[in-house]
């Protein structure tokens, strides 16, 4: 689920650790609560970064799997409705999932993308992998992959390309056609195994 906002609205990213954690523990009560079937309702943040109105995608891992991912990259709605409303679906209704089940949610880690608005590029060149997400459109047909999905699968520029236009339903090559559109964004990234594995690493170095 994606919509799109070309605008140059600018997001603020300059998240603290405690933006992230509040973010990162709204996205696992929303979880907690569409799996248990109960209403879950958010109190308005003091920040302001997290009131701007951002894109984000909220990803689920189950034991280093893929457990169900959903997104909006239009900036539509203030940046905590929007992880807490991505964080819902990605747990019910990711369509190449099962729900998850209460039973599972001690096993899941969330991760968070906030989405700058979308860029459009004029060829494949203009990609740059690892800093990069993409979207590709034509005609009907749209896919789209996060940055951190090109790093983490060790692809190169043509290999993020030609699984995003898979990601779309398109030909592999297909975004070499004159036909498709391609847009770029960047995202700030950050996961509860990170910020854990961060705290742990402080605590370690007595910081």
């Amino acid at each position: 689920m994606f919509g799109k906002n070309t605008g140059r609205m600018e997001i603020d990213f300059k998240f603290s650790s405690e933006e992230k954690r509040l973010l990162l523990r709204i996205a696992r009560e929303s979880v907690e609560a569409a799996v248990s079937g109960r209403r879950f309702t958010i109190s308005v943040p003091e920040s302001k970064r997290l009131r701007q109105k951002a894109g984000a995608f909220v990803t689920l891992h189950s034991r280093g799997d893929l457990r169900g991912c959903i997104g909006l990259i239009e900036g539509r709605l203030p940046l905590y409705e929007t992880v807490a409303e991505m964080a819902e679906k990605s747990a019910i209704a990711d369509p190449r999932f099962n729900r998850v089940t209460p039973d599972e949610i001690q096993d899941i880690d969330i991760e968070i993308s906030v989405l700058s608005p979308l860029k459009k590029v004029g060829a494949p060149e203009d990609v740059a992998v690892g800093t990069h997400g993409v979207l590709i459109e034509m005609g009907f047909a749209r896919g789209l992959l996060l940055p951190q999905v090109a790093t983490e699968n060790g692809w190169n520029r043509e290999e993020f390309l030609r699984y995003v236009c898979l990601k779309a339903g398109l030909g592999q090559e297909d975004y070499k056609d004159p036909r498709a559109i391609m847009y770029v964004f960047t995202a700030e990234v950050f996961s509860e195994e990170g910020l854990r594995e961060r705290s742990e690493r402080e605590i370690a170095e007595g910081t």
